[in-house]
């Protein structure tokens, strides 16, 4: 008899962390849900661990020659990091990986941006906004295996003709990294961006709003 309601006991106790964990993975699924249903802002840090994070305008490292960023950080609209989840999986498989330079970007920022340099050739003026002001842009780069970068030909940010995908002056390797790039992109529901070769544009996000929601810094 004992032994009958031991065995009880451990039942009930399996059945409960059973039910516990399905709960909780439910709510989590929930939260998902909740997020796809929405255009909501996230963190991709929380949907992946296969990005390099090299967020520029969160260092000096950058043209500005200026810190505009509070922390190191890259949020995005739900439908912009499910898309990038997929590219960075296709760069995966063939041995690479997207390593981020920036993401969304508060209009608060773009107006400090804006001060530093007043120039549409380099800033997008602050009134009309940019489609990083809209969560659906990205700033990327591919590494390898080693977390090496690719020669893409030119750094971030420099813009100069040799920036452009149009211009072809390279060797075969720069061109080759270039078309991997972006033919990987274009396929995963990105538009490129002729003057910038590390520019990406979510299709359809120059329909959203732009946004001057905050982050949360965690870093």
């Amino acid at each position: 008899m004992k032994k009958l309601l031991f065995i009880c006991a451990v039942s009930l106790l399996v059945s409960c962390k059973s039910n516990y964990l399905s709960s909780k993975k439910t709510s989590i699924l929930l939260n998902i849900a909740k997020e796809n249903d929405s255009n909501a802002f996230v963190n991709i840090r929380n949907y992946s661990n296969d990005f390099v994070f090299d967020m520029k305008y969160a260092t000096t490292d950058n043209f500005l020659k200026e810190k505009v960023y509070p922390c190191a950080e890259c949020f995005l609209r739900v439908k912009t990091v499910k898309a990038l989840l997929e590219a960075n999986k296709a760069f995966l498989e063939k041995g690479f990986r997207i390593k981020l330079y920036d993401c969304y970007r508060p209009k608060a920022i773009q107006k400090k941006m804006w001060k530093i340099v007043p120039d549409a050739n380099f800033v997008a003026n602050p009134k009309k906004g940019s489609i990083h002001n809209r969560g659906g842009a990205v700033d990327i780069t591919l590494v390898d295996s080693a977390g090496v970068e690719l020669n893409m030909g030119t750094q971030f940010d420099f813009f100069g003709k040799e920036a452009g995908h149009n211009f072809l002056d390279f060797s075969a390797e720069i061109l080759a990294n270039r078309r991997l790039l972006k033919e990987i992109m274009l396929q995963h529901h990105f538009k490129s961006f002729d003057s910038e070769w590390w520019h990406y544009n979510l299709n359809g996000s120059n329909k959203d709003e732009v946004s001057n929601q905050k982050w949360r810094c965690t870093n």
